[in-house]
């Protein structure tokens, strides 16, 4: 035996969600992955939001505080408007088409701000996901006129707003009282988030994300940089091949979530709807002239950035 246990290195790793959700299994695949490769490198896993809130994660990684995270880049996009686009209305087609996005030079732009913070992404992952409600279905803008929405994301709430609905910001860990309380009547959130907190409990109507998918939202495990930066080759190597494998489980898996959290709303005996191209595309003209303007008036070099998204075939 080579260095001792006690002086291995031990990385943390927050996320919101329960240790059913894929985004927990994407991490602890990674953990079991290093630890298997006998390099003295330890990923603990925080998951439920026991080591950080939901929405503030991303700059105690920037700082070093906690070493990886899975996290929906989108809530951040406060903080750097480019990160928006992780979650724009219309703009991924499906999850094949994700993927490329993740191999492009839009994600490459994504990666350079990253690296400004001290940020790199370790596991490349988009999820899809779709709307539910308390009350009746929906599947087109005008069904969410006055109705209190939870989306993801300032541009998703941009257009959910044109359609007239009120906004209610929150994690996607708090819906489940929101809706228990009233407080909510309607959401917006990922397949996988709408089985994993149980929110076939609380709606009527789900309309998942099917052939037609409007919502895709880009959740990478992000590292501290200069944290990997300090491991050694050995170590490094371990996690990019270990990254490599858990990045392909993860598509495969987000291919999965949305027939399998159609199939968890069905036995709760929740009405399934389902969003026509006609449906998509009105939505999609909506967000033009709410989501896509607000972000290219925003966005220095916005323009640009939503450009080479869109190029993606």
């Amino acid at each position: 035996m080579g260095i001792s246990a006690a002086s291995a290195v031990e990385l943390r790793l927050s996320h919101q969600w329960s240790v059913g959700d894929v985004r927990h299994k994407v991490a602890e695949m990674i953990a079991t992955d290093v630890a298997a490769a006998g390099v003295d490198l330890d990923i603990r896993i925080f998951p439920s939001e026991s080591l950080l809130k939901a929405r503030e994660q991303y700059n105690p990684l920037s700082r070093g505080q906690v070493d990886m995270i899975v996290y929906p880049l989108s809530y951040s996009g406060g903080q750097r408007g480019e990160y928006n686009l992780t979650l724009m209305p219309g703009m991924v087609k499906n999850h094949d088409h994700a993927a490329r996005l993740n191999e492009s030079p839009f994600m490459a732009e994504i990666e350079n701000l990253l690296a400004e913070d001290d940020i790199m992404v370790l596991v490349h992952g988009y999820l899809a996901g779709g709307f539910a409600s308390t009350g009746a279905c929906i599947t087109r803008p005008e069904h969410v006129n006055g109705l209190s929405t939870r989306a993801a994301g300032k541009s998703f709430e941009e257009m959910l707003a044109a359609a007239g609905a009120s906004i209610s910001s929150m994690a996607s860990s708090e819906i489940y009282n929101a809706m228990q309380t009233g407080v909510l009547q309607a959401v917006n959130t990922s397949s996988s988030s709408f089985a994993s907190f149980r929110l076939q409990e609380q709606v009527s109507c789900y309309t998942p994300a099917g052939d037609v998918a409007l919502w895709f939202m880009y959740q990478p495990v992000l590292m501290n940089k200069s944290t990997f930066d300090g491991l050694n080759d050995a170590q490094k190597a371990a996690l990019t091949e270990a990254a490599a494998r858990a990045e392909a489980f993860y598509l495969a898996e987000a291919k999965a979530e949305d027939a399998a959290s159609v199939a968890v709303f069905e036995a709760a005996g929740v009405e399934i709807a389902q969003m026509t191209q006609d449906d998509f595309n009105a939505w999609l003209e909506l967000a033009k002239t709410s989501s896509y303007k607000s972000f290219v008036d925003n966005v220095p070099n916005g323009q640009a950035l939503l450009d080479m998204a869109l190029a993606v075939e």
